[in-house]
């Protein structure tokens, strides 16, 4: 049984739990709500949460489980002189799993029956073109191992989704079964739904913590990886970036540090100021009418997705910057793809996180502060100047480093606005390149990915996690400074 209809029997059968405890705890109690130890509600909660969250724990559950146990034994059985010799097993994996999901597809859709999934053979059918037929293209045709073992895993995950249908259903109905019958007027359903909230809370912050260590780990492991046959002297010390998929590769991060910090210094030098003087602007002069119009107007520019200042970067401030910049004017821009082309318009970008943030914080000073400046005959911007911004000042400057780390991590607005040259230079209006921008095409060629010119991505991803890290961590110990001394 698929995995969305177990989900919608699960939230029926919540549903007809909640009516049905809901009804038999009044009752019980003879039809007067006086006479429960809890309201009604809560016995109807009780009920549809003993059925629903262990049913959805087990089906989440089962799924992890059943994938690592199909794939390892599908793995397992996989002859291992039909692994190609440029290829890892795990690759050899993914091929089977798209296989596998091409088949799934193609029966689903009556392309072929399940029969004849089952029996196919590679001297009988082009399997190539069927799973092309139903929008699962492969690079390669498919070998007789591939096949066999994709067979095999289909049958495998058949046999689990089976299995996992009935201890869904089964859990669920013995938890309604088991909330139904202890219900009672003296039952304490409020402290039990209560309780059961407070562990669904605790287990929804155990799992994102989890998943951060999850992507540390991950990244810490496959870095481990890429040093084993990579040097980290070599990695962390040269000046030259220049990956080669045939061998010979020098991959030093220099370049694309240098890069990244020069295009975030360029970010935010726009964007500070304009951010800055807009939030003065809005907390200190604007009426509340021009504030409630002027705010949202600024923020809507963080809900612009990054694609589209890439494009404007690559399409009008690039052209632009050409016409002064370039052969035609000064001289000494030779395309539209450069360091200040990216700098400005993710400055641009990161305006409203400078300008929200200290806003926010520009309002936090005590107006006690205020009304001392300006009762001993201080002007309203000899106040702004001499008090608001130097109490403000920590917070202000933990904006601008949590708008420094995004700036860090941009992608898209690098990739069309600033090039993909990896260069040590001090101008400006060159071509160059950042540490994400590279994550993205050294995982996205053709490389083995046992490889250092593929691994080289994670120890670019840990580097970069290193570093806006430590600004997150900076700019929040400043922010929580600041709080406890003027909150």
């Amino acid at each position: 049984m698929p995995a969305l209809w177990l989900v919608v029997i699960a939230l029926a059968l919540a549903a007809l739990g909640f009516f049905l405890g809901r009804s038999r705890a009044l009752a019980t109690g003879g039809g007067d709500i006086r006479a429960l130890h809890s309201r009604p509600g809560y016995y109807g909660w009780n009920v549809a949460l003993s059925s629903l969250v262990p049913a959805m724990g087990v089906l989440l559950i089962w799924m992890l489980v059943q994938s690592f146990v199909v794939n390892s034994t599908v793995a397992a059985d996989f002859p291992a002189q039909a692994v190609p010799e440029d290829q890892t097993l795990s690759l050899v994996m993914s091929d089977v799993g798209r296989v596998a999901a091409g088949l799934d597809l193609a029966v689903r859709r009556g392309v072929i029956s399940e029969t004849d999934a089952q029996n196919l053979e590679i001297n009988g059918s082009n399997i190539r073109d069927l799973l092309a037929q139903v929008g699962k293209p492969l690079a390669s045709d498919v070998t007789e191992p591939v096949l066999t073992a994709a067979q095999e895993y289909r049958a495998l995950a058949s046999t689990g989704n089976t299995l996992r249908g009935v201890a869904v259903l089964g859990v669920a109905l013995l938890g309604f079964g088991f909330a139904f019958l202890r219900t009672n007027s003296t039952f304490r359903a409020r402290n039990v739904v209560e309780s059961g909230i407070r562990t669904l809370l605790v287990l929804a912050a155990c799992l994102a913590v989890l998943t951060t260590l999850g992507i540390v780990l991950s990244l810490v492991f496959n870095t481990i990886e890429f040093f084993k046959i990579y040097p980290a002297s070599e990695f962390f010390l040269s000046l030259t970036w220049a990956p080669s998929f045939g061998g010979g590769s020098e991959l030093g991060i220099a370049p694309l540090l240098w890069g990244t910090f020069y295009i975030s210094i360029i970010a935010l030098a726009v964007a500070v100021p304009i951010g800055l003087f807009a939030a003065i602007y809005l907390s200190e002069y604007a009426t509340p009418k021009v504030r409630a119009f002027a705010k949202p107007l600024i923020e809507v520019l963080a809900g612009i997705p990054t694609i589209v200042y890439g494009l404007f970067a690559l399409l009008t401030v690039g052209p632009l910057l050409v016409s002064v910049f370039g052969d035609d004017g000064i001289g000494i821009m030779q395309a539209g793809t450069a360091v200040m082309t990216a700098g400005f318009v993710m400055g641009i970008m990161l305006i409203p996180f400078v300008s929200s943030l200290s806003d926010d914080i520009i309002n936090a000073v005590p107006q006690a502060m205020r009304d001392g400046s300006f009762g001993l005959g201080a002007t309203k911007s000899e106040t702004i100047r001499q008090v608001i911004l130097p109490a403000a000042l920590p917070g202000i400057v933990g904006a601008i480093l949590l708008a420094a780390s995004r700036a860090i991590g941009e992608t898209m607005i690098v990739v069309l606005g600033a090039g993909a040259a990896a260069r040590l230079s001090m101008n400006p209006f060159d071509a160059m390149t950042t540490v994400t921008a590279k994550i993205v095409s050294q995982l996205t060629g053709d490389a083995d990915f046992a490889s250092p010119e593929a691994l080289v991505a994670f120890a670019l991803g840990m580097t970069l996690f290193v570093i806006t890290l430590g600004l997150n961590v900076l700019a929040l110990y400043i922010v929580r400074k600041y709080r406890e001394q003027y909150e």
